[in-house]
This record gives C-alpha cells, sequence and structure tokens, in this order.
C-alpha cells in the first residue's frame, strides 16, 4: 500500500499533535546520526518543545556546545555566506525562472521567424505581417547573410592558400602547367562562390525593398533565384 500523503498544517488536535512531535522527533535524530556517520561530519540538533522543561540535544549536551563555539569562531562572513530565508530563496528562483522564460521566448520566436522565412521562400504573402514580424525577419536573414559572408572569406582563404601550395610545389615546364590549372580552377570556385553569394544578397534587397518585377502578390511569388524554366540557381538543402 502507497504511504498517504501528509496534510501540511497546523495539527489542531492535541494528543495527535504530541505523538506526531515525539515520533518525528526521535525520526529527525536518527536522520541527524545517519548523516554524521555516513558523510563523517560533525553534525548536532537541538528541539524545543513545550512539553519538556529541557531542550532536547543530540549527541549530547557537551557535544552541542562544541558544535556552537566551533560555528562562532567562524568569521561573520563566512557563517552568512550560504544562509538564505525564504524571502531571498523565492526571489532567487523567481529571477532564475524568469531568466529561463526569456530565453526560451527568444529561441521559440527565432524558429518561428525561420519557419516564417521559409514559408515565404515557397511563396507565402507577407501582407499578413506587422512592422514587429517583418523586422524580426529581417534582423533574421541578415543574421543568416553574415554566415554566408563568413563562409565565403573562409572558402577564398582556402582556395588562396591551396593556390599558394600548389606555387611552392611546382617546378619546370610541367610544373609551370600544373600551377596555371590550379589557379584557374580556384579562381574559377572563388568566381562562383561570390556569385553566389551577390545572388542570395540581390534577393534579399528585392525582398525588403520589392520591385515591380519582384514581389510578393495574394500566394503567389516570382523568386529572384529562378529562371524562367524554374531552375535553381544555387543548391539548397532546404528547397530541392
Amino acid at each position: 500500500m502507497t504511504r498517504k500523503k501528509v496534510k501540511l498544517a497546523y495539527i489542531t488536535n492535541d494528543s495527535a499533535r504530541k505523538e506526531t512531535l515525539k515520533r518525528r522527533k526521535k525520526g529527525l535524530m536518527k536522520k541527524v546520526s545517519e548523516l554524521s556517520t555516513l558523510c563523517g561530519i560533525d553534525a548536532c540538533a537541538i528541539i524545543y518543545s513545550p512539553h519538556d522543561s529541557q531542550p532536547e540535544v543530540w549527541p549530547s549536551l557537551v557535544g552541542v556546545q562544541s558544535m556552537l563555539a566551533q560555528f562562532e569562531n567562524i568569521p561573520q562572513m563566512e557563517q552568512s555566506k550560504k544562509m538564505v530565508n525564504q524571502d531571498s530563496f523565492l526571489r532567487e528562483r523567481i529571477c532564475k525562472a524568469n531568466e529561463h522564460l526569456k530565453k526560451q521566448r527568444k529561441d521559440n520566436r527565432e524558429k518561428e521567424m525561420t519557419q516564417l522565412m521559409f514559408q515565404c521562400l515557397i511563396g507565402k504573402s507577407l501582407n499578413s505581417l506587422n512592422m514587429v514580424d517583418l523586422n524580426d525577419l529581417n534582423w533574421l536573414i541578415d543574421q543568416n547573410l553574415k554566415e554566408i559572408h563568413k563562409r565565403v572569406e573562409t572558402l577564398n582563404k582556402e582556395a588562396n592558400s591551396q593556390v599558394g601550395v600548389a606555387l611552392a610545389s611546382g617546378a619546370g615546364p610541367s610544373g609551370e602547367v600544373n600551377d596555371i590549372a590550379t589557379q584557374q580552377e580556384a579562381d574559377r570556385q572563388a568566381s562562383e562562390v561570390n556569385m553566389e553569394a551577390m545572388q542570395k544578397q540581390e534577393w534579399h534587397i528585392n525582398w525588403i525593398n520589392p520591385q515591380e518585377h519582384i514581389g510578393f502578390g495574394g500566394d503567389e511569388v516570382i523568386l529572384p533565384f529562378w529562371d524562367n524554366n524554374h531552375n535553381d540557381l544555387w543548391s539548397s538543402a532546404f528547397f530541392p
């Protein structure tokens, strides 16, 4: 059988309250003793009861006095460093919960704008968006463009590095031919990467400031990254 959940409230019945105090006081002393034995720490307990003239202590009166003297010898700052009352504890919990909520809302908003951006790319109209949504969407697109520019710079550096290695290792007429071929290949790759970035940036600018030939009308959209035959000008994992 499962234990009945105890209601944490003042026990109004005198006899029941006395019996609960006696039983729980014994259990508390046992727990303190187990904690001290298992973890090898110094611990003591003092319990005052209206039914007893003297407080009940553990492990002994001398042991309690020794523990209190040891605690009083600690500097005041060290004594109160880890002490909290109910008010400060609740304030700390509320502050942490608010920070977590703020972060969660930001993550959810970013995911929402990302989904909206993909929907716009396949033809969803922007007419239903308010100014806040448009600003957030613009911020997300700017972040993606920054990542694209960083990737372009990285690829350009890698291509230039490969060309430098090829030039350093080439020798004789055959080496010169290989150097020229390597240089041409690197230039071609860099040109393709730059063209891709320019096309994406041009599409972003046309999306934010649509011209007559590029825009969102109802549920139909003409996207600048398609040609007349609906062939992609660059590959995308999201839009095959």
